[in-house]
């Protein structure tokens, strides 16, 4: 099963080449930017066979005896290896690795023959001190797993979509455990329960003391089961401590942030559309990735398919650069109030099914309250479509693919 080229990224890419920017490229561990750099540096020798690259991955025994040195020695190696008087396209790859790495990127930056890319797989690569040194430097583009698009592409699965659909949900969008699925499902889940340990061994328990793994990880497990549901620190604990494990708000909320931080979790604020204002409560979190969901609880697909279909959605409209919210109006919510590059808005609610007359008034009664023209659409796994005084309905399966 060969890579695909992942077009989206790959332009965006093509599009910042050789601008004054630093090319920041993050998302989970094991979601394929470091493919997506191989395969810009393979483009930029297509254009030109005599083009300059130098590309390090801090990840990888060859040089992570770089990644214990100073920040300052990593800057002398790679100024060494530069050539003069020409373009040299620098890559480094899970740069976070390097102590002090804010300074070796801002030294980077400032040589005029230096196009810098840098990949990283925890938010702080981002994080206010680099934020500081290199404001308006930097430009970022996130990295998920594979869409389903991208996986229809990948396993060549187009004969029966819906099949298609029901196992992408349970495998998930990591390259790896995709081609391990085709051995079967317990390869898969191994490789993404590998992939969770790794992200929790080198990109939390390295940044942040974590002083009981238990009580982790059942925030982690409630937050997966809380999929699509709001939440908030205080709930959390109110639960656990009922159930006999003792826990406090302010660890709660950290342990939050660390999932965010690392990319397994992606937070959705709500929004008061009457009111046009941004709310600071009872947010929502979406796993970047459902074959994590699947092989940390083992649940089965039956369970909750509606919020399950809900943080497919999100992660779309996520990939394809729109601002994504939860929307409230009134005592009542929308699933989504999304804004796209171009500004304009769009709400959306996510349903199993509208077969039941009472759940398609449900699903309808928000928007009714909605006093202006913007466009409203519920997504279902239903095949009709149809349109509800100006509301569409859409299978979820043409709007992933884009029909």
């Amino acid at each position: 099963m060969d890579d695909i080229v992942r077009n989206e990224y790959m332009e965006r890419l093509w599009v910042l080449r050789n601008q004054n920017l630093i090319k920041v490229v993050t998302g989970v561990r094991r979601s394929g930017k470091s493919t997506i750099m191989l395969q810009f540096q393979k483009r930029l020798f297509d254009e030109n066979p005599a083009a300059t690259v130098l590309s390090i991955n801090f990840d990888v025994p060859e040089y992570r005896f770089l990644a214990e040195n100073s920040w300052k020695e990593v800057y002398d190696y790679v100024q060494k290896i530069l050539k003069p008087n020409v373009k040299n396209y620098v890559f480094l790859d899970e740069v976070q690795n390097v102590v002090e790495f804010e300074k070796l990127l801002e030294g980077l930056f400032v040589n005029s023959q230096v196009d810098l890319y840098v990949t990283g797989s925890n938010a702080y690569l981002l994080s206010s001190e680099l934020a500081t040194l290199l404001t308006g430097r930097a430009f970022e583009i996130n990295v998920l797993p594979f869409s389903f698009a991208e996986y229809v592409a990948f396993t060549g699965k187009k004969d029966n979509l819906q099949k298609s659909y029901t196992e992408y949900v349970q495998t998930g969008g990591f390259p790896e455990a995709i081609r391990l699925s085709f051995a079967g499902i317990i390869y898969s889940n191994q490789y993404v329960h590998g992939v969770f340990q790794n992200i929790y061994q080198n990109d939390i328990q390295k940044r942040h003391k974590i002083y009981n793994k238990e009580a982790y990880l059942r925030v982690v497990n409630f937050l997966i089961d809380s999929v699509g549901s709001s939440v908030s620190a205080t709930n959390i604990a109110n639960v656990l401590s009922a159930n006999g494990n003792k826990i406090t708000n302010k660890s709660i909320s950290s342990y939050i942030n660390t999932l965010v931080e690392s990319y397994i979790f992606y937070k959705a604020n709500r929004y008061d559309i009457k009111g046009k204002q941004h709310l600071s409560t009872l947010e929502k979190y979406y796993m970047v990735d459902l074959g994590l969901r699947n092989a940390l609880l083992g649940k089965e697909l039956s369970t909750d398919r509606g919020h399950l279909l809900e943080n497919v959605v999100y992660l779309e409209l996520i990939r394809r650069n729109n601002q994504v919210w939860v929307g409230k109006i009134d005592d009542l919510e929308v699933d989504f109030v999304v804004r796209n590059p171009e500004g304009d808005t769009q709400y959306i609610q996510v349903a199993q099914t509208l077969q039941n007359p009472d759940t398609l008034a449900r699903e309808l009664k928000p928007f009714n309250k909605i006093a202006d023209h913007h466009e409203k659409m519920i997504i279902t796994m239903d095949y009709e479509k149809g349109s509800y005084n100006g509301v569409k309905q859409i299978n979820i399966i043409d709007w992933l693919l884009g029909k």
